[in-house]
């Protein structure tokens, strides 16, 4: 189903369409972080170190998965963008199950590359669909819709993943969570629709128009301050976010004693329905704020992460050994904690994709995104994890198994740098969206 280039899409097709987006960056997030409840069987059939698994989850990934996502992007802004993300998510999946077939380190890694490439596809284009589906004053909460989609991950791909990974075997949580991914990437090319490039802006551009140089718009974002301080901001909550999100499962067996069971079904459940109300509540409240000062779709961000960095010093820093016994999983006393936590730190994403959509050009919005993603994906999901375990492997020595605690400690100070990012893009994000037209 394609939209004609000047109307205006029904409501109901504007919302299927982004819950089938949200269906597959879902399964995306539950491809990508699968690894983090599948560390410890992986490890010890293989026999390396956590550095080796640091690389596998996050720099080996994250370099293929960014890099290929720009070329991916400036595809999309001159081609249907629903039968891109379509396709490869059908292709992430089944590269996904190969990653249960692998009989060593180095197939695994080969197959977690592919994965990578697949999913290069998925979420810039995506964002751009949602862009010139929904106005101005409806994207964060749009947007936030979009972003359960690494929340819904935890909470189906970590909980059950690691109950698959416990009865079943690692190789078979891989297996099992190829089907849905397939799934997924059909009902979008052949039931959802692609929105007309640029409804809501001034200006539309028709697919297959003649485009700028990569050049010339890659000198335009750079010259941009409100892009480059997004970037930077992403960059850092990606850098300590990633970081946490690989490495906490990891943390709850290793320092708090619990089973990889109850480990993942803490993280994925509880964290992930808690990262769900944050996601929605973010949204709201910057569509909220914004109507009367813009500058709120980045001072909400800044408010949620600077909230953030007490609860996340608290439940990294809390002793082992309190449990309580909850339908026979094992609850740390801290976890409520945990859940505060994870509730403010997802307050970040939504607003700020919104925020870049309405600053850059419907032609540019895909590629724009991919950079982003690029500099994100890369800094925060390539060195993230990578660094938690280096750090990790450095501080054994001295700390034992507590070393994971202390490195992911350090993880949460980083927030601070981000809150201070956005606090210094409030100016110039009024100014570049005062000089942006829209229709009314």
């Amino acid at each position: 189903m394609n939209a004609s280039p000047d109307t205006e899409p029904s409501a109901w097709r504007r919302h299927y369409t982004l819950l089938i987006l949200l269906f597959v960056y879902a399964m995306s997030m539950i491809d990508r972080q699968i690894m983090a409840v599948l560390i410890e069987p992986v490890k010890k059939e293989f026999g390396v170190s956590d550095t080796a698994m640091g690389l596998l989850t996050g720099l080996a990934f994250a370099l293929f998965y960014s890099v290929m996502a720009v070329p991916f992007a400036r595809y999309a802004d001159r081609t249907n963008r629903r039968n891109l993300v379509g396709w490869c998510c059908v292709a992430w999946s089944g590269a996904t199950a190969l990653c249960g077939l692998a009989m060593g380190y180095w197939q695994l890694a080969a197959a977690r590359v592919a994965v990578a490439i697949g999913e290069a596809g998925g979420t810039a284009p995506s964002v751009s669909m949602i862009a010139d589906s929904y106005p101005r004053e409806q994207r964060s909460r749009a947007m936030s819709i979009f972003m359960l989609g690494p929340h819904l991950g935890m909470l189906f791909g970590l909980g059950l993943g690691a109950w698959i990974a416990q009865q079943y075997g690692w190789r078979a949580a891989f297996l099992t969570m190829a089907v849905p991914g397939v799934i997924a990437g059909l009902l979008l090319r052949y039931t959802a629709f692609e929105p007309p490039r640029g409804l809501h802006e001034a200006v539309s551009t028709k697919v297959g128009a003649v485009q700028e140089s990569f050049s010339v718009m890659l000198k335009d974002l750079r010259a941009s301050p409100t892009f480059v301080s997004i970037l930077v901001a992403g960059s850092f909550l990606g850098f300590a976010g990633y970081a946490i999100g690989i490495w906490s499962t990891t943390f709850l067996v290793r320092s708090h004693g619990l089973s990889l069971r109850d480990a993942g079904t803490l993280m994925g459940l509880a964290g992930g329905t808690a990262a769900i109300i944050g996601a929605l509540l973010s949204g709201w409240l910057t569509d909220r704020l914004a109507r009367h000062d813009s500058r709120w779709q980045l001072g909400v961000p800044a408010l949620g992460t600077l909230l953030a960095v007490p609860f996340g010093l608290m439940f990294y820093m809390a002793p082992a050994g309190i449990n309580w016994n909850v339908a026979g999983i094992q609850v740390p006393h801290a976890m409520p904690i945990y859940l505060c936590f994870s509730v403010l730190s997802v307050w970040w994403a939504a607003p700020a994709y919104a925020a870049l959509t309405n600053i850059v050009r419907p032609d540019r919005r895909a590629t724009a995104m991919a950079l982003y993603n690029l500099v994100l994906t890369t800094i925060g999901g390539g060195l993230g994890p990578l660094s938690v375990g280096m750090l990790s492997d450095a501080l054994t020595p001295r700390f034992g198994v507590e070393a994971l605690r202390w490195s992911l400690v350090a993880m949460i100070l980083i927030y601070l740098l981000a809150v201070l990012t956005y606090l210094l893009a409030l100016k110039p994000y009024a100014k570049a969206l005062s000089e942006v037209p829209s229709k009314a």
